[in-house]
């Protein structure tokens, strides 16, 4: 973006009447990213990207608005892809995308990296770009995505309770858009970067998922040695054409002796760079599947089942607080609720703190089934006519696909008042399995993080229900957002990684 359209901008001080620019935080080939304050939400702070070149055409920007609401539907879909909230163009024809603020580091900053590190952020980049490679669902036709820029400098890795770094895929559906195409099928034309394109993108042809696998490869590489698998002897478009095409990479040994690396995985990451794309892992499961089974061989105390209801040291790993997570594994399913797969949510009382909770009464056998899972939230938040939330808890297991666990919450309750302060205050909430088979104790005790942009939204969300007038219209407000949630199952249902 010039200097110009960010100072007509900073005349006003407010980017679509909304977010309130504070200052560039990043700079790369496709635009700048500012920090921004969304005044609409209590002065939450985002992420505006706005892309370098101009939308001159109502074509143009129809085109742009068609690869931003694929880019924000597919955000929805993966714990891994960094969360689109908004898109617009600005009165300087400036296109721009409003994202998650996210505080972490770039891939490139951590390289090299010792090996369990490696694969705790490579499986989290695979499954982000796997969700991809499935594709969209746009007007009932699928349509996957090629990212074409995978490189370190597209990855972020933020802190997490649980992986210990989460991993946050940048810069999806941009490309594309940089091409103006008519159609979101079509992909032709070089966009990328050299060291990590594909031999057929350096073509500029079409392209599919396994060109974002040899841009993986080569940056798994480099996540390993340090170095990339080529050394050209310039930067030129040429010399790198030359070493993608007829140049074998370097054998990881040579580049760093001291690195132990498995047989099983040296294979896996060489595969990657091959020159056809035929002789590449065909996609993102081939390359899970030797990922886990590296990854087992090596830290064979992950844990992969739950623990029998005998032991007495039940297995904490949720990362929640110890305190909360022993509390969790004492309960007993109410005897003033039936026995059947309900869900609801309930305020607990531990060490002198309010802690939000899910209760979720299952089969044993699935409850073992969805021992090693993933979970999100998201949270939906209405006004009018009544003041109301939803609060939707999705658990992801890849054998079982999706388990949805909505709450609806009146927002004139002040016990409903309580349960969402408390997940305003705290990162993380437990997920309380019980069995469905007596004596219906808890059997696993799962929990799921919420985002500091969500807690904010909750935060505001009971602050300004207190001062809203009396309803007595809830059952029009949970229809209302009934309905939300049946678009959100559509456009998600057994995608969601």
């Amino acid at each position: 973006m010039t200097q110009g359209a960010f100072a007509s901008q900073k005349n006003t001080g407010l980017l679509a009447k909304r977010y309130q620019l504070k200052g560039l935080i990043g700079r790369g080939g496709m635009g700048e990213v500012f920090l921004a304050d969304d005044i609409l939400l209590g002065g939450i702070p985002v992420a505006v990207k706005f892309l370098s070149q101009t939308v001159s055409s109502p074509k143009m920007k129809q085109d742009f608005i068609r690869e931003a609401l694929m880019s924000a539907a597919l955000s929805q879909k993966s714990l891994h892809i960094v969360r689109a909230h908004d898109y617009g163009v600005s009165e300087a024809g400036k296109p721009f995308y409003v994202m998650e603020y996210l505080n972490g580091k770039s891939l490139k900053d951590l390289i090299p990296m010792p090996l369990p590190n490696f694969l705790n952020l490579a499986r989290q980049i695979c499954l982000g770009l796997h969700c991809a490679h499935q594709g969209i669902n746009v007007e009932g036709k699928i349509y996957p995505l090629v990212h074409r820029d995978i490189k370190p400098a597209n990855i972020l890795v933020i802190p997490d309770p649980i992986l210990g770094q989460l991993v946050k895929i940048l810069d999806f559906g941009i490309a594309k858009f940089v091409n103006y195409t008519s159609t979101i099928t079509t992909n032709k034309g070089f966009n990328g970067t050299l060291p990590y394109s594909s031999p057929e993108q350096l073509e500029g042809g079409e392209l599919d998922s396994r060109s974002d696998i040899y841009s993986l490869g080569v940056m798994m590489f480099e996540m390993l040695t340090g170095a990339k698998p080529w050394q050209p002897e310039t930067n030129l478009f040429g010399a790198w054409y030359k070493a993608h095409h007829f140049e074998a990479p370097r054998a990881i040994a040579d580049v760093n002796p001291q690195l132990k690396l498995p047989q099983q995985l040296n294979n896996l990451i060489m595969s990657c760079l091959a020159k056809t794309p035929s002789d590449r892992p065909q996609n993102m499961t081939a390359i899970l599947q030797v990922l886990n089974s590296v990854e087992q061989s090596i830290c064979p105390g992950w844990p992969t089942t739950l623990a029998p209801k005998s032991t007495q040291n039940k297995p904490v790993v949720s990362g929640l607080p110890l305190a909360i997570e022993k509390h969790c594994w004492q309960l007993t399913w109410p005897e003033s609720k039936p026995i059947q797969e309900i869900v609801f949510p309930h305020l607990l009382n531990i060490a002198s703190e309010s802690v939000a909770t899910i209760w979720l009464m299952l089969s044993q056998q699935e409850i073992h089934k969805r021992a090693v899972c993933q979970l999100r939230n998201q949270f939906i938040w209405i006004t009018s006519p009544h003041p109301m939330l939803l609060w939707v808890t999705v658990i992801y297991t890849p054998a079982l696909g999706l388990k949805w666990l909505p709450c609806y919450l009146d927002m004139q309750n002040s016990q409903n008042h309580q349960l969402v302060y408390s997940l305003a205050h705290h990162e993380r909430y437990p997920v309380i399995c019980f069995t469905l088979e007596a004596p219906h104790d808890c059997a696993n005790v799962l929990s799921s993080y919420i985002s500091f942009n969500e807690r904010q939204i909750l935060k505001t969300s009971v602050e300004q229900s207190k001062n809203l007038p009396p309803s007595s219209q809830a059952h029009l407000s949970k229809n209302i957002l009934k309905q939300q949630y049946k678009q959100m199952q559509l456009q998600c249902y057994n995608k969601w990684h």
